[in-house]
């Protein structure tokens, strides 16, 4: 293996250790005079930053392009990029997505982009026996996970570092990709429910009746709590599989999650040949 290549895997190791989001591009083939080789492979970071050597500006624009798209839907693509006078559609005969190069060289390039994402994590408001079941099955599915819980019922949640006493969610830095479950079973449903609909989380669901869920959402459009926020409220949560015990329950609700984030994958390809590489 030769250096470069080695470099760019200690990259790939340290990033990983660091929890960082970035994808690998490596090149699988190339076409006529190209500076790029097959078998060559790079690190794009999240803020667009190119580790290793793809084939220089030529491909820079469309490598960064991929990159960020394959971090936003979680998909990793094959792409293209050829000269521009050859592109005339968004994707080629075969299917691959194309994107034009405006270099002299007139060499193809075929690369792969894969993103390396950390895994999602769940926030659990409260520390019902739903929430220790969801607890437990999502660290076996390899979530990362965040307790939002009274400080007397913390205990109960051994191996979570991250965690807040009470539902003060802003030191989780929660994001529009993160997946909160509010299951307090009756110790301050309101507030843990507030917490985690004024977040910027798409998806909250409440472990609870769905009379309970619409009374607690009237009180807090009371408070002044806006319709956008309140449309996202999955309640009850999980999917109906008629689940009694609260590992049932648990079941349901990462079942859900499942079924929303791979439904979230978008198709590859596009209508329109993208800019010049």
């Amino acid at each position: 293996m030769n250096r470069p290549i080695e470099d760019t895997l200690t990259l790939i190791a340290a990033l990983r250790r660091r929890g960082e989001d970035f994808s690998v591009v490596t090149v699988v083939r190339t076409e006529n005079a190209t500076s790029a080789k097959a078998g060559a492979k790079a690190v794009v970071t999240r803020d667009g930053a190119i580790r290793g050597f793809l084939g220089g500006s030529c491909v820079e624009r469309a490598v960064r392009r991929a990159a960020a798209s394959v971090l936003e839907d979680g998909r990793p693509r094959l792409i293209r990029v050829k000269p521009k006078d050859d592109v005339t559609a968004g994707v080629d005969v075969d299917g691959t997505e194309l994107y034009r190069s405006a270099c002299p060289s007139g060499g193809t390039v075929d690369l792969f982009v894969e993103p390396m994402r950390r895994p999602p994590r769940l926030i659990l408001c409260g520390a019902s026996p739903v929430a220790g079941a969801l607890a437990d099955l999502a660290r076996r599915l390899g979530y990362r996970l965040a307790l939002a819980a009274l400080a007397e019922d913390h205990p109960a949640f051994a191996g979570i570092e991250e965690r807040v006493a009470g539902f003060d969610l802003a030191p989780l830095g929660v994001a529009a990709e993160d997946w909160i479950v509010v299951s307090t079973q009756g110790k301050r449903d309101r507030e843990a429910l507030g917490a985690a609909l004024a977040s910027e989380a798409r998806y909250v669901a409440f472990v609870g009746s769905r009379r309970k869920a619409e009374t607690l959402a009237a009180q807090l459009r009371a408070q002044g709590l806006g319709e956008d926020r309140l449309q996202r409220l999955k309640a009850p949560a999980g999917l109906d599989i008629h689940g009694i015990e609260p590992a049932e329950i648990a079941l349901s609700i990462l079942a859900e999650i499942v079924a929303r984030r791979r439904s979230a994958i978008r198709p590859a390809g596009a209508a329109a040949a993208r800019g010049a590489a």
